[in-house]
């Protein structure tokens, strides 16, 4: 698609509400020089030499986004921002664009009150202008910036897929579509765009390589002045050997069905990508009044994109109940099908400073399995990279049992982590539970916790009497839990494998197995033998285990 006018696009319907970054005019001058170099960038690679260094979806974000800022720091979307199109063809009847509909209601109120609508797949490709002259292709024109164009026209004479010849209404006629990659049985859910858009973008910049032409389709989305009837029409254009629009040109009345059709498209086998469904007007305006930006008798609703660009607001560190040092990016919002994303995990502190990400970036985001959000890449770094201290690494397997100032980050972790599933699971109690317990009675250990009598917990701030009560009858269901639940709870670094394997255990008989004992139970190498048993008796566990065994727990 025509890139500026897509990010344009992009930003009244994504980006018009967003809220401007706090910056000094210093830092958003420099930041927006940055960002605006980098456009310019690919958009000498994708202009000149047909060559996509970053997907259609980041560069649309990422063009709304410096748009944006152009807007928040007093800068208009002048010329200077655009990609050079170099175009010197005029085309015969201007390109429009498409306006996009952010949501249903959106969508439901531009059809309220119009008549005769169709709705069409939004085809992935390039837009291009056929020209008819005596039956003959006399003309083919890239989109350019909708007046003028570059001449395609000895490149889209070699794509087999666009009739060299036509007759009839069409012998003299003007026709606008989408060169698309022809795909067979591609389902957009599954496969995603594939960045068709840049494939045959490439393909029509590329003198000497002509291998894709052949896998290039044409769908004909406009025919501007042609007979009157979007029947009459995709009947001339069916027999003309355009196929494929009267195939996926469906007459609709309802806001409804525009949705299923939506869903349906995206989920069934078609020949080409798609990213939304577009609804016109089978009666537009005459053709000599089309300019860019100004087709206001159809509109597009996207697909949610499978990814999104979010800029990084802040680097925060986490300490996990093992010690281990966990970076979260906080993201300024971003939207991914019914989640609303704050922020993702970027790994170790280790991984984090490979990735060499800083407040300010800009790095996409997708959902992995369970609609869990995962980084995928940095698309774009900031120009002031000022990024946090983690810190200091003195957490580890036996750090943290008690609830000391230092401590309180791996000690709640640690309490989250015996309550759950895996281990108690003491049912309604997660981390915020835990710290309203603990800002009330403040406990000294790991399980001062079980010494809470029924009317401290039933009076806990924060707590209601009967949350209180279910509380107490939970932790006294805890003393009978098996013993291997209670070695569990203390983060003994046992894998699962030998966990599963140990048969009629106390800590007694644990604590005199050797390593090389530990050796013999599956998934126990030999230094994670030595890890075992340096845990086992280790002071800081040897005081816990005391008290556990003063309070009658099973195994201790």
């Amino acid at each position: 698609m025509w890139r500026w006018i897509s990010g344009l696009m992009l930003l009244w319907c994504g980006y018009g509400a967003a809220v401007c970054p706090v910056w000094s005019q210093a830092k958003a001058e420099k930041e927006i020089a940055s960002l605006s170099a980098q456009i310019k960038r690919w958009d000498e690679a994708y202009w000149k030499l047909g060559v996509s260094e970053v997907s259609d979806e980041v560069y649309d974000q990422l063009n709304g986004r410096l748009t944006q800022w152009q807007r928040c720091f007093g800068n208009d979307f002048a010329e200077s921002a655009l990609p050079a199109l170099e175009g010197n063809v005029k085309h015969p009847v201007a390109h429009t664009g498409v306006r996009k509909a952010a949501s249903k209601e959106a969508l439901g109120h531009w059809m309220h009150g119009r008549k005769n609508l169709w709705m069409q797949p939004k085809v992935d490709g390039v837009a291009v202008t056929l020209v008819y002259r005596n039956g003959k292709l006399a003309r083919a024109i890239s989109r350019g910036n909708g007046l003028k164009g570059e001449d395609w026209t000895a490149r889209v004479r070699l794509i087999p897929s666009v009739p060299k010849e036509v007759s009839g209404a069409l012998a003299n006629s003007v026709l606008q579509g989408e060169l698309f990659w022809l795909r067979e049985n591609h389902v957009q859910r599954q496969m995603g765009g594939m960045n068709a858009r840049a494939k045959v973008a490439g393909a029509m910049m590329r003198q000497k390589d002509n291998a894709l032409l052949s896998q290039t389709g044409i769908f004909i989305w406009a025919w501007p002045d042609g007979p009157k009837g979007m029947e009459n029409r995709l009947s001339e254009l069916s027999s003309a050997g355009f196929s494929l629009t009267a195939r996926y040109t469906l007459p609709v009345q309802a806001v409804d069905a525009v949705e299923k059709q939506r869903l349906a498209w995206q989920n069934t086998a078609l020949p080409f990508a798609t990213d939304g469904i577009v609804v016109r007007s089978a009666e537009p305006p005459t053709g000599e009044s089309w300019l860019p930006g100004e087709g206001n008798w159809i509109i597009a609703w996207k697909y949610s994109p499978a990814a999104q660009v979010a800029e990084v607001r802040n680097i925060l560190f986490s300490v996990g109940r093992t010690g281990k040092i966990s970076v979260v990016a906080a993201l300024e919002p971003v939207q991914l099908d019914d989640k609303r994303v704050q922020r993702v995990s970027l790994g170790s502190v280790g991984r984090w400073q490979r990735l060499d990400i800083a407040p300010g970036d800009q790095i996409q985001v997708s959902l992995a399995g369970q609609g869990i959000p995962r980084f995928d890449k940095v698309v774009w770094r900031g120009a002031d990279r000022q990024k946090p201290e983690p810190p200091a690494s003195r957490y580890h397997s036996l750090s943290c049992f008690y609830a000391s100032p230092e401590c309180m980050e791996q000690f709640f972790a640690r309490l989250t982590w015996l309550s759950s599933k895996q281990v108690f699971n003491i049912e309604g109690l997660g981390e915020s539970g835990w710290r309203t317990l603990w800002q009330a009675h403040h406990f000294e250990h790991l399980f001062s916790w079980l010494l809470l009598t029924q009317e401290q917990l039933q009076s806990t701030p924060g707590f209601s009497a009967a949350r209180g009560l279910a509380l107490w009858h939970r932790f006294n269901q805890v003393h009978e839990q098996p013993f291997i639940r209670w070695i569990l709870a203390l983060g003994v670094p046992l894998p699962q494998a030998s966990l599963k394997a140990l048969e009629d255990v106390s800590w007694q008989k644990m604590s005199e197995r050797s390593e090389k004992a530990w050796q013999a139970l599956p998934g126990t190498g030999a230094e994670k033998a030595r890890q075992i048993v340096a845990w086992l008796h280790a002071p800081e566990i040897d005081v816990l285990i005391r008290w556990l065994a003063q309070q009658h727990i099973n195994g201790f």
